[in-house]
């Protein structure tokens, strides 16, 4: 009963009731749809434990921007049915895939590529990287976490998405996070691994993401060290190969209390202040128009 007792409490007060009283609000929000622009196609991972803050995520995005690109979500193992319907009254124009779908695809598809496939039957977060790829029905993908706001028109952002550039973009990390050492990457692979690329949030050409070159980057030492790593790491090889930037500073992740700027990524070390803050700051306008109830 501590134990449980400590989790409601987590964050403290603030956090607690924002994250248990506000959060499932959303549910009593209009659906979006016409979720049909094609200049990219938005993919997120999501699981049962943090379903309700995808949500957030992708009405805070649709609220402040006037695109209404196409959305694939993709659940864990965990994601219940229940939980998969709500998502798709939610976001009725929406491709939901579920776990068990997508892991039968990566079966079939990954045969001749044998690092892919043990990678996607390994790593819960894999699928940020082959799945996404797989189901990509546009020319560039726009990668969103579960733990990130928008607050304010992401115009750089925005930018890179409409615009002619052809490299990839992420948000800035606090530090650089990969599994691999740069200097192994240069002797082996003969590129620049860029330092702080973080994988919450990013635009990604389908060209960067190639199954040769995973497969060839799955072999490189040190690669699956660090389970939470891999990916980003993964992405940001590709990108590093292909052409990568990151987004201006009013992007990266920040683990101070400043302004959130045009979105927050609520990374591990701050993710209760995705109640406390984020939440907070933005039940106004995104629960106001409640009356049309989506929950199932």
């Amino acid at each position: 009963m501590l134990l449980a007792a400590r989790r409601l409490l987590r964050g403290g007060p603030r956090a607690t009731y924002y994250r248990e009283v506000v959060l499932p609000r959303i549910l009593e929000t209009p659906p979006i749809s016409g979720t049909t622009n094609g200049a990219c196609e938005i993919h997120a991972l999501t699981c049962a434990a943090d379903w309700l803050c995808l949500i957030w995520t992708l009405k805070s995005f649709y609220r402040v921007t006037d695109h209404r690109y196409r959305l694939c979500i993709h659940g864990d193992p965990t994601l219940t049915s229940a939980q998969a319907l709500t998502l798709r009254a939610h976001f009725p124009d929406a491709r939901v895939i579920e776990s068990a779908t997508a892991l039968t695809e990566a079966r079939r598809r990954l045969q001749s590529h044998p690092r892919c496939l043990a990678f996607r039957e390994r790593n819960h977060l894999s699928p940020k990287v082959v799945d996404f790829l797989h189901f990509l029905e546009a020319d560039r993908l726009l990668i969103l976490d579960s733990d990130l706001l928008f607050f304010s028109r992401p115009a750089a952002l925005l930018d890179r998405v409409e615009g002619v550039g052809r490299v990839n973009a992420f948000n800035g990390d606090v530090a650089s996070a990969y599994t691999v050492d740069p200097d192994l990457v240069r002797a082996r692979c003969g590129i620049v691994l860029p330092p702080r690329i973080n994988s919450g949030l990013a635009l990604v050409h389908r060209e960067s993401l190639r199954l040769d070159w995973l497969e060839e980057f799955l072999a490189l030492e040190g690669i699956d060290s660090h389970f939470w790593r891999q990916e980003q790491t993964l992405l940001a090889l590709c990108s590093a190969r292909f052409g990568v930037e990151l987004l201006p500073p009013e992007y990266d992740v920040r683990l101070d209390r400043g302004p959130p700027g045009p979105c927050r990524h609520y990374v591990g070390a701050i993710r209760q202040r995705f109640f406390s803050e984020g939440i907070r700051l933005l039940r106004a306008g995104l629960l106001e128009e409640r009356g049309s109830s989506c929950a199932s």
